[in-house]
Parts: C-alpha cells; sequence; structure tokens
C-alpha cells in the first residue's frame, strides 16, 4: 500500500510539474496578488482523513496555511516494527504554516513549522480514550517543501482558469516531542513484552518525507 501511494503520486509531481514549464510565458506572474485553495488528495485515498490548504500569493512571495484531521496510519501505514506490535496511529489534527518564495509562476520553495498531534491504539480495537496506548503525544516539525502550482486553462478567459493542481515534496522532521528520550515505553498486551514507540514524523510509514497533489481553485486578485 506505502509502496503504491509514492509510485502513483511521485510520477504524477513530476509531470505536472514538467507540463508547467510553459504555464505562464510573460513576467506577469511577478506583480500578482491572488488567493489558492487547495485540497490534499494523499489524505483522504491513503490517510480516511482531510486537509485544506489556502495560500496568499503577492509578488514572489507566497504564505500558506494547512489543515489536516482525522488522519489514520493504519496497519501497512506505520513501521514494521508498529505492524509487528499491532499496533496502528490516528492523527486528530496537522497544522502549521509556511512562508515560501516563488522561483516562477509554477515553482516555489517554502519553510515550514508545523504542529501534529499522534494517538496509539491496537489494530481492530475501538479508537476511543479507554484504548489509547499512549496519552496524546504532540510534536513540532519545522521543514521544508518545494511546491508546483500548475493552472493548466490560466489562458482561457473564463472560470476554467483559476482551476489548481499543487503537487509538492516535503521534508518535516520532528525536532519537538512529548515522548521523553525520543521514545514511549508500554506493555503489550499482545506479545506479552515491554515495546517501545519511537518518536514519529509525519510522513506514511512515519517518514519525514511527505510527496502529495492538491487540487483546488486560484483567484487572482490584482496582475
Amino acid at each position: 500500500m506505502k509502496t503504491r501511494i509514492y509510485l502513483i503520486l511521485l510520477p504524477l509531481s513530476i509531470v505536472i510539474l514538467s507540463t508547467s514549464l510553459n504555464a505562464q510565458d510573460t513576467e506577469s506572474w511577478k506583480t500578482e496578488t491572488e488567493f489558492a485553495l487547495v485540497f490534499g488528495l494523499s489524505q483522504p485515498l491513503a490517510l480516511n482523513g482531510f486537509n485544506a490548504e489556502i495560500n496568499y500569493i503577492h509578488n514572489r512571495f507566497i504564505f500558506g496555511y494547512s489543515h489536516g484531521v482525522s488522519l489514520d496510519f493504519g496497519a501497512g501505514l506505520v513501521p514494521d516494527y508498529l505492524d509487528d506490535q499491532g499496533v496502528i496511529a490516528h492523527m486528530p489534527f496537522s497544522t502549521g504554516f509556511g512562508l515560501g518564495y516563488r522561483f516562477y509562476d509554477w515553482l516555489n520553495l517554502r519553510i515550514e513549522p508545523k504542529w501534529h498531534r499522534f494517538e496509539f491504539y491496537y489494530n481492530d480495537e475501538a479508537q476511543t480514550s479507554d484504548n489509547r496506548i499512549t496519552t496524546d503525544a504532540n510534536n513540532i516539525s519545522i521543514g521544508i517543501g518545494l511546491y508546483g502550482l500548475f493552472k493548466p486553462f490560466r489562458k482561457l478567459d473564463n472560470t476554467l482558469q483559476g482551476i489548481t493542481i499543487a503537487p509538492s515534496i516535503r521534508f518535516w522532521p520532528t525536532i519537538i516531542s512529548d515522548f521523553e528520550d525520543r521514545s514511549y515505553s508500554y506493555q503489550n498486551k499482545f506479545t506479552g513484552q515491554t515495546e517501545e514507540i519511537k518518536t514519529p514524523h509525519s510522513g506514511i510509514d512515519f517518514s519525514p518525507f511527505l510527496i502529495n497533489v492538491s487540487v483546488g481553485y486560484s483567484f487572482n486578485i490584482r496582475n
């Protein structure tokens, strides 16, 4: 499952980015102001959750805020050692902002501080406070993200011109965690042994690397 998601999203991101090289052939983007509202695809498709992101673009700078809710890292989406323990993770929310610089109208790089909350449960058990293995685990990450911003119909003089596709490749390492010594020890009721949950990053398989494609709409304020 994890491998299939990356094999789908990575080529799609590359195709979109390469196609968008000729998306705008003037310098007008350097003085434009607009809002873009986009929704991530990996969150509902892979994690049974939801993510919305709003971007404010002014000249060569971009400010973004994103918020994800109810993301499930089920069996096969957590590291192998947690699969062996029969443990899955739920992320009630993942939120934060990014400040970036646009190299082209279709490509920008952002610095991104984020706050993620994790809950851990045994697989196939109800996700209630009584069944929770740990207390809430709050993680803070500070990373970078390379974003595309592709409007395939921008040259049309109708409402289709605002349709936006935004692929992204991000590196979000956890720098602060509620887990002391970067891990949490507990007695696993299935293995009968003292097991360990390591401080997670926020990507699939708890990797610090995230690949996604978002879709939405851009509203031009000034050009």
